[in-house]
């Protein structure tokens, strides 16, 4: 009978690897969760937690955050891990032994060329940390403390039109401060050093569901603002616990609030959820967070996207999580160089990072594959590939085909020995019948284990 199981679970968990029109999960080489999206030059940058496979006292097990980005909305570049824990040098470690575990949910925004990263450490209270080289860091900390205080989670930050930025976050309340122009101090004009409470009424926070004395209103954590037209969004995640996201509308981004309805019912396999709302290329996207992924659940998430669509008065239409994802938003182009940790979907393989070629696909093993949606080869079509790759056995192919794992032949490359897994060399094969848009599938076959490393990829004309 055990072993019958096994068979079963092995046979579900198999299924959920190739269904090849899943686009959801999003990142499926790791758990990550608490999305955080920015749009910046015609790139989506999307920032995660990262929940760790081996958990800690089966609790939040979170050391790093990460960034991918995508042009379409359904390939997702990883950048891997781009700031952790330990830029705090001020935390210090042994909080109820969570600290070394405690990366939860932030969010990043660009400023006149500089990019913030507002993050809770649990515990600790909410630290910034900013980058004068783009989105991917590296990261420092410019104030060397707290910018909040406290056992305080889940920042949302946001610039009005005018110029003034705010930030909200809390669990059990919801609470705001507006920042200086300098993005890492607080206007103490208000509230009590700056720091002002929301009323939690059911009237700007929706009716709990479940009474609770202590939590009057539908309000748990995760704010999120947002502005579309002249009205402004505070999405958020809604209790009882397992969560849902609802959202509350108001004339400016303090409110006064006017709760809006649920926009995502508890869906999942998650307890919590966290919202992040952006507008990229004509369409608003809500990202959130299951439990989709094999061994996946409340610990150990998994970000996806949808569409999210508003009524003419600007309330949410309520939508269901789905395993179909985001529709392509733009084509891919193969014929510039491609970096091989850009998916929509996988099947066996994993991501590293290191100081020489950055973040590269590896533990590549026979049958793993990776797919790429929305190849425009064009109509002449592509007549060569190449990979950059590093092997330490022989044996090992590339095979690229066309709209499924099993799909059409039309190039293989086979992989020669470079001497080491940390040693690249580019190599090529000729390609025939690349034409038109596809869905593209790299499928890696060999005898060996792990087969190679793939940092690179484009094809010629």
């Amino acid at each position: 009978m055990q072993m019958k199981n096994k068979l079963l679970i092995s046979a579900a968990l198999a299924a959920v690897a190739i269904d090849c029109s899943a686009l959801n999960p999003i990142v499926q080489t790791i758990y990550t969760a608490d999305p955080a999206p920015v749009v910046h030059d015609g790139v989506c940058y999307l920032y995660t937690s990262h929940d760790e496979d081996v958990l800690v006292k089966n609790f939040f097990t979170m050391k790093d955050w990460r960034c991918f980005s995508s042009t379409d909305m359904v390939n997702w570049t990883d950048h891997g891990a781009v700031a952790t824990l330990y830029d705090f040098k001020w935390a210090g470690s042994g909080w109820g032994g969570g600290f070394e575990n405690g990366a939860w949910a932030v969010q990043c925004i660009e400023r006149n060329g500089k990019w913030f990263l507002y993050c809770p450490l649990q515990g600790r209270g909410i630290g910034v940390l900013v980058s004068t080289n783009g989105p991917f860091g590296p990261f420092t900390d410019p104030i060397g403390k707290p910018l909040i205080g406290g056992d305080n989670i889940d920042p949302t930050v946001f610039i009005d039109d005018d110029g003034q930025a705010y930030l909200s976050w809390g669990n059990p309340k919801c609470w705001y401060a507006k920042l200086n122009q300098d993005m890492i101090s607080l206007d103490t004009s208000i509230g009590n050093k700056g720091l002002v409470a929301y009323d939690m009424t059911v009237e700007a926070f929706g009716k709990r569901s479940k009474e609770d004395p202590k939590r009057p209103t539908s309000y748990e954590e995760g704010p999120w603002l947002y502005k579309r037209n002249a009205l402004y969004y505070l999405f958020f995640a809604g209790g009882p616990i397992s969560e849902h996201l609802g959202y509350s509308t108001g004339p400016s981004p303090i409110g006064p609030w006017k709760y809006g309805g649920v926009v995502l019912p508890t869906q999942g396999g998650s307890f919590t959820d966290h919202p992040g709302v952006v507008d990229y290329k004509g369409k608003t996207y809500l990202f959130y967070h299951d439990a989709a992924l094999p061994g996946g659940g409340g610990f150990k998430r998994s970000v996806c996207v949808d569409e999210l669509k508003f009524n003419p008065d600007g309330s949410v239409v309520q939508m269901n999580m789905t395993k179909e994802g985001a529709a392509p938003g733009a084509m891919l182009n193969p014929y510039q160089r491609v970096e091989a940790e850009t998916i929509a979907w996988e099947s066996g393989i994993k991501t590293a990072q290191n100081g020489d070629v950055g973040v590269y696909v590896t533990a590549i093993n026979n049958g793993a594959y990776i797919k790429v949606c929305s190849v425009d080869f064009g109509g002449k079509g592509a007549s060569k590939f190449l990979a950059s790759v590093a092997s330490v056995t022989d044996g090992g192919a590339i095979e690229l085909r066309l709209d499924a794992p099993s799909g059409e032949l039309v190039g293989t490359l086979k992989v020669k020995p470079t001497g080491a897994l940390d040693k690249w060399k580019t190599q090529l094969c000729r390609v025939n019948g690349a034409k038109g848009v596809h869905d593209l599938y790299f499928k890696f076959t060999g005898n060996s284990s792990p087969l190679m490393n793939f940092d690179w990829w484009k094809f010629n004309k």
